[in-house]
This record gives C-alpha cells, structure tokens and sequence, in this order.
C-alpha cells in the first residue's frame, strides 16, 4: 500500500504576527515536528504547500534537516486550494494523510488509529469529543439551538482517505472554500468516521500555543 501525506503550510499566520511554523518547540521548527511525525509510518512522499514568500526558506531548512525528499509546491488563495494542489503534486498514492502544519504535536498512535481506521473505511479524521457546552445562534446572536455535547467533536488533523476518494471530492467541488477535506467528502454523500485522538494535539495560532506547545512537549 503507498501512503502519502500532504502537509499544508500555505498560511498567512496574520494572527500571530511571523511565520509560525518556524516558532521552535525543544529546539526544533514546527512544521519539522509536524512533518516528521509521519516518518515512522514509511510515507511513500511528503508533500507540503507552501506560500510563494515561504518557499525557498522551508526548501532550505529541509535540506539543513535531511528532508530534501520532501516535495514542495505552491499553496492556493484557500487551505482547500492549497490541499488540492498538493493532492496533484502526489503520484497516485493508495491511501493519504492531510494534516495541518500548525499541528506539531499529533501523537503517532493517533496516526496510526486514523490510518488503520482509513483503511477500513475509506474516510477517517483526528477528533476529540467536545467538553464545552456549544450553542448555535443566529445573525443577531440569539441562541437557537444547544446541540446535545455527546455527539459533538472537536476536528483536527490528520484527516486520512483513500486517494481516488478525496481527489474526486476536490474535483467536484473546486473553489467552493470547503474549511476541511471531510466536508468535502461529506458533501459527496461518503461516509466519514472519526478516530478518537488527543487533546494535546492543539493548533498554533497565537504565541500563547507555542507557550502551551512547549509545556505540553515537555509533559
């Protein structure tokens, strides 16, 4: 089975002021940890999307980090972009992981519950079960529906399909600003399961993740 993993790298990081992904945890850049993380599992091909201004400063920090075989290419105006992008870039994988590089702290036995859990059905992502209590409203802000928090998730990455599946979702629905790869293969009527993953898996938008990134390392 040839697995690969896209990495999408293609944001602004307007929130947070530089270039997050180049933030270090224990030393390390984090879009290294989140593309290393998949290195056990023997990918195929990495591919990562990056901005235009990103580009030769990632190419260059892979080849201080002997990673020159990862693949890069140019992200889109949108992640959805950006992912389909580097879908094309992929040399018909089986099976592909997507995953953001924002997240540089997936743990790989939630890789691996997600991959095994892909492979069964076709369509598997990281979540965790929501702890808020989360409430629905309208334009004016007036609450309209509290959605039972037993059936409700918290989405992350990685997201991990068959390859033909999710490349057929991102044909059909090109430049439509889908937010994740699953509503896109939702949006084709496909099944799509959730592989209970880790809090800790947390997404750096703010210096205060890299703060919480660090002390959750080190833990």
């Amino acid at each position: 089975m040839k697995f690969a993993v896209v990495v999408t790298a293609g944001g602004s990081s307007a929130r947070y002021g530089k270039n997050k992904l180049l933030e270090k945890i224990n030393d390390k850049e984090v879009i290294l940890h989140s593309i290393e993380a998949f290195l056990p599992f023997n990918p195929s091909e990495i591919v990562v999307s990056v901005s235009k201004d990103f580009e030769p400063g990632l190419k260059l920090l892979l080849k201080e980090n002997n990673l020159s075989a990862v693949k890069v290419v140019l992200g889109g105006s949108t992640r959805q972009a950006s992912v389909f992008n580097a879908l094309k870039a992929c040399d018909s994988p089986d099976v592909v992981a997507i995953h953001d590089a924002a997240r540089p702290l997936i743990k790989k036995e939630d890789i691996e519950k997600c991959l095994n859990k892909a492979k069964e059905t076709g369509a598997a992502i990281v979540g965790v079960r929501a702890v808020d209590t989360i409430k629905k409203a309208d334009e004016n802000n007036k609450i309209t529906e509290t959605p039972d928090r037993k059936n409700l998730w918290y989405v992350q990455t990685p997201q991990i399909f068959d390859y033909k599946l999710v490349m057929c979702a991102h044909r059909q629905f090109e430049g439509q600003g889908f937010s994740d790869d699953a509503g896109l293969v939702e949006a084709m009527g496909r099944d799509v399961y959730i592989s209970e993953g880790s809090y800790s898996n947390i997404k750096i938008t703010t210096k205060k993740d890299i703060y919480l990134a660090q002390r959750l390392y080190e833990a």
